[in-house]
């Protein structure tokens, strides 16, 4: 039985590497049933050869950004891809510092028919931090904060949670009592319970990469906006607006700010039908 916790990554906080993930922003899936190249082809990544550690994935990468006119925020990236084994059979990890944006929805549940993915990613530097498991083309659990979970069966990952480190009660809500974590950290013990693959260093530098260049993805058509924050005493903000009230409202920003400016002024006051002096 894996009792991986936190604790098993505690290497994150020292690595270089894990700090460069961190800084630049990454997301590393695992795909179980499916082989390197087949999962770069299922994300329309053009081959770009091999690379040797994450030393070549970050070189070919730097390399593509090099191409990229500067005047255009171009979000395509080089992936890199490498199969290992894991519970159940072999997997594939895949490594890109694209920033946090992570494998589009569609492509990572066909990759998961029949199977399992479970990803995390980080924006760089930015609050922001994601974990996604899918099992059988069926988003089953996503979170940003673990006592606030979306999918399917949001709930049935709260046993695990709970055991790797976070702060959750039996229900699943925020602990106040429990001792704090290395979120990151938890995170991957999590993806390590789901898959029964160890993440180290030493897997991520020295191994093989398969490369490809995943374009940049169209932008989703979107509805609203939705603000959903729960703060570190478990308190949380929630608030969504529509399409139709965003553009209201820029449309009276807009409107405002085309408005004519008028400047007043008082008179100064009369008296005994004189002006008076208002100066000393």
């Amino acid at each position: 039985m894996n009792l991986v916790t936190a604790h098993d990554y505690a290497w994150i906080r020292t690595s270089p590497l894990f700090r460069q993930m961190m800084e630049s922003g990454y997301t590393l899936t695992l795909i179980r049933g499916r082989a390197p190249r087949e999962v770069l082809r299922e994300m329309e990544a053009e081959p770009r050869g091999t690379g040797e550690g994450t030393a070549g994935l970050i070189e070919a990468d730097d390399a593509h950004r090099a191409e990229v006119d500067d005047d255009y925020w171009d979000q395509s990236y080089v992936a890199g891809a490498f199969g290992t084994a894991g519970d159940k059979g072999d997997w594939t990890l895949v490594l890109g510092f694209d920033g946090g944006l992570g494998v589009a929805g569609a492509c990572v549940e066909r990759l998961s028919k029949s199977g399992r993915v479970v990803a995390h990613s980080t924006n760089g530097g930015k609050p922001i931090h994601l974990f996604h498991w899918f099992e059988d083309g069926e988003l089953r659990t996503a979170f940003e904060s673990p006592s606030s979970r979306d999918g399917s069966t949001p709930d049935d990952l709260v046993p695990l949670l709970r055991e790797v480190g976070f702060p959750l009660t039996a229900e699943g809500e925020h602990d106040e009592s429990a001792p704090d974590v290395v979120r990151k950290a938890a995170v991957l013990a999590l993806a390590e319970r789901l898959t029964g693959i160890r993440v180290t260093e030493s897997l991520l530098q020295d191994a093989t990469y398969e490369l490809g260049l995943v374009p940049e993805q169209p932008a989703e058509e979107w509805t609203g906006v939705v603000i959903d924050i729960t703060d570190a005493h478990g308190e949380r903000f929630y608030r969504e607006w529509s399409y139709e009230e965003i553009a209201a409202a820029s449309e009276r920003a807009r409107a405002g700010a085309n408005a004519p400016v008028v400047i007043t002024y008082n008179e100064p006051p009369v008296i005994n039908g004189s002006e008076r002096e208002t100066g000393e």
